[in-house]
């Protein structure tokens, strides 16, 4: 991915979750007035170290930005009530709050070198006396054959770039469903979908058996797995997010444009849409969302807040800002 293309993609990021509904509001009103001066100061330090981790153009300028960076961010956290603060200058690291604003997660991801991205992340707790929890997350990816077979935990995390957090419930749990970007190869990307919850001791954990393809006899062999991922084309645009009216995560069917079907770097979409629908504590997937394929542009999406040319729609942004104030 382009270095522009990468940093609109995290600048969309930043805008989503500033202004979206996804998660509830935070207000800095719980952070002590000095304590609030000096993350802005602590921010306004990581911002240059943020950016090299993405633009820098040489691999030892990225890890030490990358570095720098974690070391800072680690500070910051540690000053009481850093949980409201949104960090929201840091436009090159995705931050989400969940829906229920019981914990949000940092991730961002590192350039190696042409062949090997790396992720990086976080997951800070909400405390009620506004002190430091934090699950640092380790990105396990490259040494995992089947990444979509096995519960894991903060130590042996699939890493992804974190955009959306659903908030769902079953037998009187709390289930996050979690939809990431992977920019996994030279020649292919992914697109994650994993469900995130907490053991009792209050531990994370990452995948379960929530998914389920018990109508959908042409994906048997999905039938155990713990979290989903689609891989494509480098440069094919691919739809995966949750469509809240329908109460679904709907995402582009993919095939072979070159008909090699175990060639996943030559898949692109056809048109055609999959799905996965909630129901009775599992998202059930369906193998076709709509009866007829849709021209571009009319898939029911999240309403823009970047135009076609990158930049921001000022008049989105605020008919957006204003329905999540009158929500609340």
């Amino acid at each position: 991915m382009a270095l522009k293309k990468y940093y609109l993609f995290f600048l969309a990021t930043a805008f989503l979750v500033s202004i979206s509904g996804y998660g509830q509001t935070v207000s800095h009103k719980h952070i002590a007035e000095n304590d609030h001066t000096e993350l802005v100061k602590k921010q306004d330090s990581m911002m240059h170290f943020a950016f090299d981790i993405v633009n820098a153009p040489e691999p030892d300028q990225r890890f030490r930005a990358d570095s720098n960076f974690i070391r800072m961010l680690v500070r910051s956290l540690k000053i009481p009530n850093s949980f409201y603060f949104p960090f929201d200058s840091l436009q090159t690291i995705s931050r989400l709050y969940a829906p229920d604003s019981s914990f949000r997660i940092f991730t961002w991801q590192i350039k190696k070198d042409v062949y090997v991205f790396l992720q990086r992340g976080a997951i800070q707790m909400r405390t009620a006396d506004g002190s430091l929890k934090l699950f640092p997350l380790h990105d396990v990816s490259m040494f995992t054959k089947k990444p979509e077979d096995s519960v894991r935990g903060a130590n042996n995390w699939i890493g992804a770039i974190y955009y959306r957090i659903i908030q769902k419930n079953a037998h009187g749990k709390n289930i996050y469903t979690l939809l990431g970007f992977d920019d996994f190869t030279i020649n292919s990307n992914k697109k994650w979908m994993d469900v995130l919850t907490f053991n009792g001791d209050g531990q994370p954990v990452f995948g379960g058996p929530y998914f389920s393809f018990k109508n959908d006899s042409a994906n048997a062999s999905k039938k155990e797995i713990v979290r989903f991922y689609l891989e494509y084309k480098k440069e094919a645009s691919t739809t995966f997010n949750y469509d809240s009216s329908m109460n679904m995560i709907v995402y582009d069917h993919l095939i072979s444009e070159t008909d090699e079907p175990k060639r996943k770097e030559t898949y692109v979409p056809d048109g055609d849409y999959e799905g996965f629908s909630w129901q009775n504590g599992q998202w059930l997937h369906v193998p076709k969302v709509f009866n007829a394929g849709l021209q571009d542009g009319q898939f029911p999406q999240e309403k823009k807040i970047l135009n076609d040319a990158g930049g921001v729609d000022e008049e989105s942004l605020r008919q957006q800002s204003e329905k999540n104030r009158k929500k609340k």
